[in-house]
């Protein structure tokens, strides 16, 4: 008569990756220390094209981008977590065009500063490469104007403040244990960013 057998060495593996995985955890506490990072870096392209104004009977050209140019300094003040502010600045125009003549009657242009709350969440164990997940949120405090050809005012804009957002996956480069460099893609205010980051 055949018995049925089941083996608990199964769940002494399990055990044993957890005990692993929690002296792995203990080490990263007793090792680490608060720091205050500051990164400074470059964002493409400049999504603040979406806050320009659509015109009834305007068409618009190809839109001019600088920036956004991307500082921050955050706290870290756990292994995976910190906080902190983060600012971009960058300027965007483009032409609006007459639908029925087809000639560029004005130019719309917004030069933008915004002020972001930071959340960074850090992932894996390695100390030179470290995967995170960004979320900012904040406010756009932009100056947007349309101007005819002779420098005249072609529309009155709001120029009230509005949300702004960064969502973001990246990866940090630890060259030194003083700073390195990142690379991250997002949505946002960019798509895709990257710069140097300082440790102290």
């Amino acid at each position: 008569m055949a018995c049925f057998y089941e083996s608990n060495a199964q769940y002494g593996r399990s055990y044993g990756r957890d005990r692993e995985y929690r002296r792995r955890q203990i080490r990263e506490f007793q090792n680490f220390k608060p720091s205050l990072d500051v990164s400074i870096g470059y964002g493409f392209p400049n999504l603040d094209k979406y806050l320009l104004a659509d015109f009834y009977n305007y068409y618009q050209g190809s839109t001019t981008r600088s920036g956004p140019v991307i500082a921050s300094i955050d706290y870290r003040f756990t292994p995976r977590m910190a906080i902190g502010v983060m600012v971009n600045y960058g300027k965007v125009s483009r032409p609006y065009y007459n639908y029925y003549t087809g000639e560029q009657d004005f130019t719309g242009s917004i030069t933008n500063a915004a002020v972001l709350l930071n959340f960074t969440r850090y992932m894996g164990m390695s100390q030179k490469i470290m995967p995170y997940t960004r979320t900012a949120i904040g406010i756009n405090t932009g100056e947007s104007k349309y101007l005819a050809a002779d420098g005249s005012k072609a529309a009155d804009t709001d120029e009230g403040s509005s949300l702004a957002y960064q969502v973001g996956l990246g990866v940090q480069f630890n060259a030194t244990k003083h700073g390195g460099f990142f690379v991250e893609a997002g949505y946002g205010k960019y798509i895709v960013a990257g710069g140097l980051k300082m440790r102290f």
